[in-house]
């Protein structure tokens, strides 16, 4: 597939506009929402952007978040209920690659287990039907992930590619001097019921199964896991619990 060359012109003014208006941003959620506006540009409405835990292997980026993204809320609780963060291919591939990939590629390739690419085939009834990610690997060990998700199969192209891969460093670098800057964020202290609720939460109960699991109420559960998405600065439950998992302040 290749662009018009007015096409890649503007995407190209599109990229630098991202990178010249990042310069000025000094806030994670800021940057991401201007990623997110860039990603659009080619067709990916949704992105996410998270560091999973593998103390045998690599450690996670230490600054916040541990988890942003804009998948669909129904993806991120199917995902949580199923337990894909636990057998996600994209994280595997990832641990092994230096370059942004298609999830085509990984799919199509032999090492790739059925029940690992049952996790694409899910994806793709949420709406995201194809994607790439790109492995973010640090000078000190630390490892992240951000990938582009889009609602229909055409492949991407290499030039796509290589604007989001380069947008998605861009991004990572500027982070990584956040924390840098303003120092490591501490881990949020949270409550034994609050562990508890949202540890019931990532393993994709209800408010409703965690009440009756804990002998509270439907409103003291989510009066708890409220007080969770406050300290983790979470935009729903389903990124908290990831949070919580990533930071190592649950375990499933």
């Amino acid at each position: 597939m290749h662009f018009p060359k007015a096409a890649r012109v503007e995407f190209a003014v599109e990229l630098g506009r991202f990178l010249e208006q990042s310069d000025a941003i000094a806030r994670v959620e800021k940057l991401f929402d201007l990623l997110s506006g860039f990603a659009r540009n080619f067709g990916c409405p949704w992105i996410a952007y998270g560091s999973p835990t593998d103390q045998r292997r690599l450690r996670p980026v230490r600054q916040h978040p541990a988890a942003i993204l804009t998948y669909p809320n129904r993806w991120q609780e199917r995902c949580l209920e199923m337990g894909y963060d636990r057998m996600d291919p994209i994280v595997k591939t990832s641990r092994k690659r230096a370059d942004a990939f298609r999830w085509s590629e990984v799919y199509k390739n032999a090492s790739t287990t059925e029940s690992e690419r049952r996790v694409f085939d899910e994806a793709a009834r949420f709406g995201l039907r194809s994607g790439i990610s790109v492995p973010l690997h640090g000078p000190d060990g630390s490892f992240a992930i951000m990938s582009f998700a889009r609602p229909c199969d055409r492949e991407f192209p290499n030039k796509t590619v290589g604007s989001l891969q380069l947008a998605a460093l861009h991004f990572h670098v500027r982070v990584a001097k956040f924390s840098s800057s303003n120092g490591v964020e501490g881990v949020p202290d949270l409550s034994p019921r609050e562990k508890e609720c949202i540890l019931w939460t990532a393993k994709g109960k209800s408010s409703w199964e965690i009440g009756k699991i804990l002998g509270i109420s439907l409103n003291t559960v989510n009066f708890h896991i409220k007080n969770v998405m406050r300290k983790m600065d979470a935009s729903s439950r389903t990124v908290a619990a990831i949070t919580a998992v990533n930071c190592g302040i649950i375990e499933l």
